[in-house]
This record gives C-alpha cells, sequence and structure tokens, in this order.
C-alpha cells in the first residue's frame, strides 16, 4: 500500500507546486504610483515632444527625466504610473492652487502616491530674472539679491514637504535640483560651432562668475533643506548635478554646461527658432540633460 501511495503523492505535490507558480505568475505586479510637481525644469520645459495642449503653457515634455525615471523603473512586469502636473513658472506657492488655469498640483497627490519628485524653488527667488538680467544688461552685481530671498523659499518649501506628507503619507519626496547652466570658464576651443548665448557680449567673465555663485547657492540651500526636512522625519532624497557640498558638478554633468566642450545639457539661444520654445527654454535642460538627471534619480533611489 505504502509504495502505491508514494507515486501519488509525488503527482499531487507536483501538481500543487505548479498551481502555485500559476497563481504567483497571475498575481498582478505592484504598482508604484508617481507625481511630479513644479516648475520648468519638472515639466521639462527645453526638452522638445510636449504632451498635448501643453506647449506654449507648462510645457510637459515626454522627455522629462520624471518620464526617463518611470521608463527606467518599469522593470519586467512592474507597473509605474506617473502623473506629471508641473508647470512652467511655478513657484512654491502656486504648487497649493490654480496655475495657468490648472488645478492646484497639490491635489494629484493621493493617499497611495508611492513616489513624490519635485523641482522648485527657482521661480521664488527670480532667478529666471536674474537670467535675464545677464543677456539683457549686467548682473556682475545682481547676484546677492537673488541669494538674500533663499532663506524665505526654504522656509516655504520646507513647509510644502509637511503638506505633501498629510496628503500622501507614504511618498518617498525626491528633490530634484537645477545644476550648472554655463561653464564658469572660457568658451571651450573646440567647439566648431558654439551656441550665440556663448557670446562674450551676452555673458561676460565677470557675470558667469556671478552666475555660478547664484546657482551653486540654490543647489546648497535646496540641499541644506531637504536636511532639515529628513530631520523632521520627513522621508526625502536630494537629488543634483552638483557633488554634496561643493561648487563642481559631478562626473555626469561635468562639461556638459553651456559652452563647454562636451555635448550640452542645456539649451542656448537654439531656443529662439522659429518653432522652438522661445526665451521660456533658453538655459533649461535638454533632451540629454533631462536623460542625464534622471539617471541620477535613479541611482539615487537604488
Amino acid at each position: 500500500m505504502r509504495q502505491r501511495l508514494l507515486p501519488i503523492a509525488i503527482v499531487l505535490a507536483t501538481f500543487l507546486v505548479c498551481g502555485l507558480a500559476v497563481m504567483a505568475s497571475a498575481a498582478p505586479a505592484t504598482s508604484l504610483n508617481m507625481v511630479t510637481l513644479g516648475d520648468s525644469t519638472a515639466s521639462g520645459t527645453g526638452a522638445g515632444d510636449y504632451r498635448d495642449r501643453t506647449a506654449g503653457v507648462c510645457w510637459r515634455s515626454a522627455n522629462s527625466y520624471s518620464e526617463v525615471v518611470a521608463a527606467k523603473l518599469r522593470t519586467g512586469s512592474r507597473k509605474v504610473n506617473l502623473h506629471n502636473v508641473a508647470c512652467s513658472g511655478a513657484s512654491i506657492n502656486d504648487v497649493r492652487t490654480e496655475f495657468k488655469n490648472e488645478p492646484a498640483q497639490l491635489n494629484a497627490l493621493k493617499q497611495d502616491t508611492d513616489l513624490v519628485l519635485l523641482t522648485l524653488g527657482a521661480n521664488d527667488v527670480s532667478y529666471a530674472e536674474f537670467g535675464a538680467q545677464c543677456i539683457a544688461g549686467d548682473c556682475s552685481k545682481a547676484g546677492r539679491t537673488v541669494i538674500d530671498q533663499m532663506p524665505a523659499m526654504s522656509k516655504n518649501l520646507l513647509a510644502l514637504f509637511g503638506e505633501i506628507k498629510a496628503r500622501s503619507p507614504r511618498a518617498k519626496i525626491v528633490t530634484v535640483a537645477y545644476g550648472r547652466q554655463l561653464t564658469r570658464g572660457h568658451n571651450a576651443l573646440s567647439l566648431h560651432a558654439l551656441d550665440p548665448v556663448c557670446a562674450p557680449v551676452v555673458f561676460t567673465g565677470d557675470e558667469r562668475v556671478e552666475g555660478n555663485k547664484v546657482a551653486s547657492a540654490l543647489d546648497a540651500t535646496l540641499r541644506e533643506t531637504v536636511k532639515k526636512a529628513k530631520a523632521n522625519g520627513i522621508d526625502a532624497l536630494f537629488v543634483s548635478p552638483y557633488e554634496a557640498d561643493s561648487v563642481a558638478v559631478g562626473k555626469e554633468f561635468a562639461g556638459h554646461s553651456q559652452c563647454e566642450a562636451r555635448v550640452p545639457y542645456y539649451r542656448g539661444f537654439d531656443s529662439l527658432l522659429p518653432t522652438q520654445e522661445g526665451k521660456e527654454g533658453v538655459l533649461h535642460l535638454n533632451r540629454a540633460g533631462h536623460a542625464a538627471l534622471g539617471k541620477l534619480v535613479v541611482a539615487g533611489l537604488r
């Protein structure tokens, strides 16, 4: 009797194992719910391939860094739901309310949101206006005005982190920084045709020094704000083209600012050409820049 029962037991065990395997393969894949909040850098202004009805308004690009992150996280059968509500020109307060006839960005946050990517702060410290002053006139002594606005911006951003956590308690908040738009030194000699934005009459040597001082101060302020948020119990991460606690960019972005030797990661005056974004795209990340930034975010998450 025992000899007859043994093969039957083996068959039943085999069916049981196979059945569990089929059930496991049929089980729904875990979904990751992502929301992108913020300004033009978060929306992807400058990266091309804009979503329907967003060109000229919020400029939400299919090539934005958050789209890169979502694509890289979609490994195997994992499903990633991305909702990019970032909008060009948005300040911290603008994500709390209706902006450009769009609902408040914070409304996109849900209880089941797992990951929030955001880039904010530049429009709170008149960063774009500073850049315009550099192009149209002389900004070589105007950086202090921008830097003086950063403490208030940091305080407001820290409060926003708390509001995000209240709406999406389980979400990790990733603050993604802007990087360095222009080389700090002379134009690269190896480039055959520099973008017109590199002309000395556009950005003088003194203006480049001042501009990079402002850019690194903005990065340091955002980095410190994220540290404070983590100290307050917020699940937060900071991702930046800059090296930690440095005025130098990391290897992923080294040599890729406008007017440097490698392929630029930022738009120049090519954005002013017909069919392009216009002045809103100048000195914003291009498609290659967003791809590099997206890789940095994924590396930080892992």
